[in-house]
């Protein structure tokens, strides 16, 4: 045992703060350590051991040969190839098209062929060098040579059998789980895991990273890079939902659009699902009216949280789904926008026997509003193409061939013709189905350029219900929520789903998420409807008031102009569905905006004798206790009303506490209120 000295010289120590080292950029794919044995690197192993880990690389490495040799062989014509039998079955219809694609299949088969050819030569060529080399070593070399001669094909096993030296034995990653970090500034994707992701979804070849922006503050980041020769971005996007899942997220979260080359992707992803969360309408904070021709209606918003306007000038729409997918809520966003504009004139035929579009004629926005009659639409479609011959004669007196921003006002505004439930109307063996879709698919194909346009809801989406002919000439369709493939494709088009457009594959489900699809507009993408709550926010209510104010103030609330349309409903059936008939819900009646002043006042007396009864609470009543119940209305005036409007005379009656006495029964009455409002 030793002892320290009494006293030993110590140094002076004092505390100094080190100069933090500036980290470098964090590239590549980030890993999380998950557990498990971590593999000994070969500089830390025996002799033994590196001998025996060679000999067992030997298999590998000639394995990793043959897949050179392959890959050699086949190059990148067999995708190629493949890419243009795509663009040959994407052609189908179009002879220009799919004859320019079937010749571009012919030559990448022919070159294809030639390159086969060719590395048959090169490899018979080398393969006879090489056994004339070692046939002659060992006749002539002897026992040594033939020695090292085996030792070499040992070593050339070997050393192509390392990890990450083209083998397939790959480096031992077990425990470690794979994640893309998001954080701001840290690098989003790395080249070689995007290679990985490409390849995985059978893409061979290549790629080439140009540009990558690192995860920005909103959780997003932006990669351009180039595929490999010969795929093209259409093939890559037909693929989208793979390339997401071999990037561990959703379809939802990337989105590829063209760089300027066909080859050449712009990939944008998030880590976080951006139709996750509901959005109210942009329509509920916005001040004064719309441009609907020009700048369009917001309806919902796509991947990048980009908000989606509807133009409203040269296309019908289809917006279809299942029951509560949400399509009647992706239509009201259309219908109320348009609702802003006041050369718009919004015309609405329900599905449904409820107050769903109650909203717009009662506060006078819906030029035409009725519940469903088969026979009124039809009287409808037709007062349309006869109003179209109308417009277009004033087109070619203007000299224009379609409507435009100019010639809006001078040919009576823009019609709109919303059909809720068009199935009520179309399905096989209904009243008057084939005259309804004869008249549907001409005013669809050829009114469009004089400013009519059709809005078409359903719950059915099948070609029964909507025909091709008439589903095609929509320009604008949203796809909601439906049961498959075959539905999905009577909305968006025959190929729509191997394109990977498919909207019976969306997980999960959220009302109001579709397939949006205006090929004229280069709208194409998921997009989700924005809320815009009826039942408890009222918030439709408010919205077709402030569009009534501004109809009101640019002369074009119902009743202040001359409508055509509605003109020709009258005389077509002596009733009136303009801002929802009479009462404003959609049943037809006399037109009450064209009754002289004594009808108007025959009207108020009727209805106020029938309030006055109701809080008697009796069947019969004299002039004078009703008339003391209706403000500023005496007996004697009362009286003369009545008879006018067909209630009749004074009839004995007996009114318990006054007995047998000259007054008027409920039911007269009522006849007259009839009679008044249509009924």
């Amino acid at each position: 045992m030793t002892t320290a000295p009494d006293h030993v010289d110590r140094p002076t120590l004092s505390l100094v703060k080190d100069e933090p080292e500036r980290a470098a950029p964090v590239e590549g794919v980030v890993v999380e350590y998950g557990g498990g044995e971590v593999a000994r690197p070969d500089w830390a192993l025996s002799r033994a051991s590196l001998a025996a880990r060679a000999l067992g690389r030997i298999p590998a490495g000639y394995r990793a040969l043959g897949r050179r040799w392959l890959d050699a062989r086949h190059d990148d014509y067999p995708q190629m190839i493949h890419s243009a039998r795509a663009e040959l079955k994407a052609a189908k219809g179009d002879t220009d098209a799919e004859s320019r694609a079937r010749k571009l299949l012919d030559e990448r088969r022919g070159a294809y062929r030639l390159h086969k050819r060719w590395h048959w030569v090169k490899t018979s060529g080398w393969g006879t060098v090489g056994m004339a080399g070692g046939t002659t070593g060992a006749v002539v070399g002897g026992p040594w040579i033939e020695i090292l001669m085996g030792l070499g094909v040992l070593a050339v096993g070997a050393c192509h059998g390392r990890p990450g030296k083209d083998s397939d034995q790959d480096p031992d990653v077990s425990g470690y789980v794979e994640v893309i970090a998001s954080e701001p500034g840290t690098v989003a994707l790395s080249e070689e895991r995007l290679a990985e992701a490409i390849h995985s979804i059978g893409f061979s070849g290549k790629i080439r990273v140009l540009s990558a922006t690192p995860w920005g503050p909103d959780r997003t980041a932006t990669i351009v890079f180039d595929l490999p020769t010969g795929v093209t971005v259409t093939a890559l996007k037909r693929k989208e939902e793979a390339l997401a899942a071999a990037l561990g997220l959703d379809s939802s979260m990337i989105d590829i659009t063209k760089a300027g080359a066909a080859g050449r992707p712009s990939l944008w992803m998030t880590d976080a699902d951006p139709f996750e969360k509901p959005r109210p309408s942009p329509l509920l904070t916005m001040s004064g009216g719309l441009d609907a021709f020009k700048d369009g209606v917001p309806v919902a918003w796509n991947k990048r949280g980009i908000t989606v306007n509807m133009v409203i000038n040269n296309s019908s729409f289809v917006i279809a789904g299942m029951t509560r997918s949400g399509k009647g809520v992706g239509a009201a966003n259309l219908v109320a926008g348009a609702a802003m504009d006041p050369r718009i004139n919004v015309r609405v035929v329900a599905g449904k026997t409820n107050g769903e579009w109650d909203a717009y004629a009662k506060a006078g926005v819906a030029a035409t509003y009725f519940k469903p009659n088969p026979e009124r639409l039809l009287a409808l479609l037709k007062a349309l193409i006869a109003d179209m011959d109308r417009r277009n004669k004033l087109l070619g007196q203007l000299g224009k061939s379609k409507l435009t921003p100019e010639s809006i006002s001078q040919l009576g505004g823009i019609e709109l013709l919303v059909i809720d439930e068009v199935a009520t109307y179309t399905r096989p063996g209904l009243p008057l189905r084939d005259e309804i879709l004869e008249a549907l698919i001409k005013l669809s194909a050829v009114a469009a350029g004089a400013g009519i346009l059709l809005v078409l809801i359903t719950q059915y989406p099948e070609v029964d219900v909507l025909p091709q002919a008439l589903a095609m000439n929509c320009g604008t369709r949203w796809a909601m929520r439906v049961d498959n493939a075959t539905q999905s494709n009577a909305i968006l088009g025959g190929s729509a789903s191997s394109s990977g457009r498919d909207a019976s594959k969306f997980d999960p489900p959220m009302p109001g998420l579709g397939w949006l699809v205006n090929p004229f507009a280069g709208v194409t993408d998921k997009a989700r409807s924005f809320d815009l709550d009826e039942d408890e926010r009222g918030e439709l209510t408010q919205l077709m008031q402030r569009a009534a104010d501004l109809r009101e103030s640019a002369g074009r609330l119902v009743g202040q102009w001359d409508d055509p349309i509605e003109q020709y409903l009258l005389n077509a059936t002596g009733l009136s569905s303009a801002a929802g008939g009479p009462k404003c819900n959609g049943e037809p009646g006399r037109e009450l905006l064209q009754m002289t002043p004594e009808h108007r006042a025959q009207l108020d007396a009727v209805t106020g004798a029938l309030a006055a009864m109701d809080q008697l609470g009796r069947g019969a009543a004299q002039l004078d206790e009703m008339a003391s119940m209706i403000d500023g209305m005496s007996a004697e005036r009362l009286g003369e009303l009545l008879r006018a409007a067909g209630a009749g005379g004074t009839v004995k009656v007996t009114i318990e506490g006054r007995g047998r006495v000259n007054g008027y029964r409920r039911e007269d009455i009522a006849d007259a209120a009839k009679y008044l409002q249509g009924d």
